[in-house]
């Protein structure tokens, strides 16, 4: 199995920072990327809808792609389906998600007093990084704040400039995200505005995104399992499963190199 691919999936190509960062890191892996922009965005879903999607696109990667691990490159989709699928797949593939390594990594810094997050209304209704947080840092204080225009924002193409600014600004301005330590980017979006959030803040606050963290412990995991590929082999896939000319562009910013979109619809 060592050199099967693996699967990564988002709700559309914001998980594509999280490829590109996976890429980077293991240059010997074949990734084999699936977008489902045919229910694009997940943000605004019922965790039932999430699950059935989550489950539907691990089965076409492992079943019929033959990815040896699941990557959920999904904030959202990791809050609502990733115990799921976990438990689904009883240990048979490794099933990681976009959470956890940042709790891990944010818990390994005690210093840490007050913690913003921001995310889509799913990923903060759901209470994941909050329960996670309390439990694992529970000195430090919490503050949560849904900015549901951002994925649609970025999507479309519109970051650094005037629109992006305003958005950022208004949200960031909001009295919930005042005198904090670190800001956690509780979407794989969201690296693509890093800069322009740090320019908000000046550079005074630590800002924590799932891309590289997440890169390190898939790398971690595949090698304590001996999973390791032994040499490249194939051209990495992606996949989108609603036909968008639109998305090429795109998805080459978020991948920052050219990539061809293939249009699955694995629904019908």
């Amino acid at each position: 199995m060592n050199n099967y691919p693996i699967g990564i999936f988002d709700s559309g190509i914001g998980g594509l920072t999280v490829a590109n960062a996976i890429s980077r890191a293991m240059p010997n892996e074949k990734l084999i990327y699936f977008g489902d922009t045919a229910h694009l965005p997940y943000g605004e879903k019922s965790k039932d809808l999430i699950r059935e999607y989550s489950i539907g696109i691990s089965q076409f990667l492992i079943e019929e792609m033959q990815c040896k691990a699941i990557v959920v490159a999904c904030n959202t989709a990791s809050a609502a389906a990733y115990e799921h699928l976990r438990d689904y797949y009883k240990g048979r593939f490794p099933i990681i998600n976009v959470i956890d390594p940042i709790i891990e990594s944010l818990a390994a810094n005690k210093d840490l007093k007050r913690i913003g997050l921001i995310a889509t209304n799913t990923t903060i209704e759901s209470g994941v990084y909050q329960e996670k947080l309390a439990r694992r840092i529970p000195s430090a204080e919490v503050k949560s704040m849904a900015t549901p225009m951002l994925v649609p924002m970025i999507e479309e193409g519109y970051a650094h400039d005037d629109i992006s600014h305003a958005l950022i600004d208004n949200y960031l301005s909001n009295p919930l995200l005042q005198d904090i330590d670190a800001l956690i980017l509780g979407c794989t979006h969201y690296p693509m505005i890093r800069d322009e959030i740090n320019e908000y803040y000046k550079g005074k606050v630590r800002l924590i995104d799932s891309t590289d963290i997440l890169a390190s412990k898939l790398m971690d995991i595949l090698e304590k399992e001996e999973m390791t590929a032994i040499e490249r082999t194939g051209e990495n896939r992606f996949m989108i499963s609603d036909n968008n000319p639109h998305f090429d562009k795109s998805a080459s910013r978020f991948f920052k190199e050219s990539i061809n979109l293939e249009f699955r619809n694995i629904w019908m």
